[in-house]
């Protein structure tokens, strides 16, 4: 599937495992992967992070063939998920950043169309997460507010 604004294709990522299965080769077992999970998160990592870690790691292939639950499941059992979906959280860093740069560099006309890009993409998901009741029905974005959910 093509780009959304750059008219690419867009680049290959790495594939799931093949079988859907735990193999008999695994050493670790369910416990001992939520374990990770929890201590990953604990240390501040995000979802993505977590899973990169466990697969490279830890060998571990899918942690929901291992344990029967996602990462975000275990978080949510923990009460460890985050405030805001990962999606939303790394496009709004990006857009302080863009914001910052635009501070000091008023006629950067390239930053300022892609600072409308970026807040274009989370309006959407945020008005998709919205729908499916990730998020409360009276959130809404706003670049001030959404410095507090950052930190």
């Amino acid at each position: 599937m093509a780009r959304m604004h750059s008219r690419k294709k867009g680049k290959s990522g790495s594939k799931r495992p093949a079988k859907l299965e735990i193999l008999p080769w695994y050493p670790h077992t369910s416990e001992e992967v939520e374990a990770k999970v929890i201590e990953l998160a604990k240390k501040g990592e995000s979802m993505s992070s977590i899973g990169l870690q466990l697969r490279d790691g830890f060998g571990t292939p899918l942690v929901k063939i291992i344990t029967g639950k996602t990462i975000s499941t275990i978080l949510k059992e923990n009460d460890l998920s985050p405030k805001l979906p990962e999606d939303i959280t790394f496009l709004s860093r990006q857009a302080v950043k863009v914001r910052r740069h635009l501070e000091e560099n008023k006629k950067d006309l390239e930053a300022k169309k892609g600072l409308g890009r970026v807040e274009a993409k989370i309006r959407r998901l945020v008005k998709y997460y919205r729908k499916k009741g990730v998020l409360e029905p009276d959130f809404k974005y706003d670049p001030e507010k959404i410095k507090i959910f950052l930190r």
